[in-house]
């Protein structure tokens, strides 16, 4: 089980996505939820990217300062995601 850094539930691994930050102070989307670096998790759903990106989750979960560039390139990937395994 995982929290979702925008609504805080619960839920399977597997249901979430994961977004990681690397050493560089870059962050991606990790699909596979095996990539290195630490990680954060969030849900598939509008609603809780949007609760993440008021609260600043990302950053703060990953203990790293994310550009804004960064953040919205990840999120417009999760976006993409979203449509793609709706």
């Amino acid at each position: 089980m995982r929290r979702c850094a925008g609504c805080m539930k619960s839920k399977p691994k597997k249901e979430l996505i994961r977004i990681v930050g690397d050493k560089e102070g870059h962050i991606f989307l990790d699909t596979t939820g095996k990539a290195n670096g630490r990680g954060v998790y969030l849900c598939p759903e509008k609603e809780c990217l949007e609760k993440a990106r008021k609260k600043n989750a990302v950053s703060r979960s990953l203990g790293m300062r994310v550009s804004q560039e960064d953040l919205d390139r990840v999120f417009a990937e999760l976006d993409k995601y979203e449509k793609e395994n709706a």
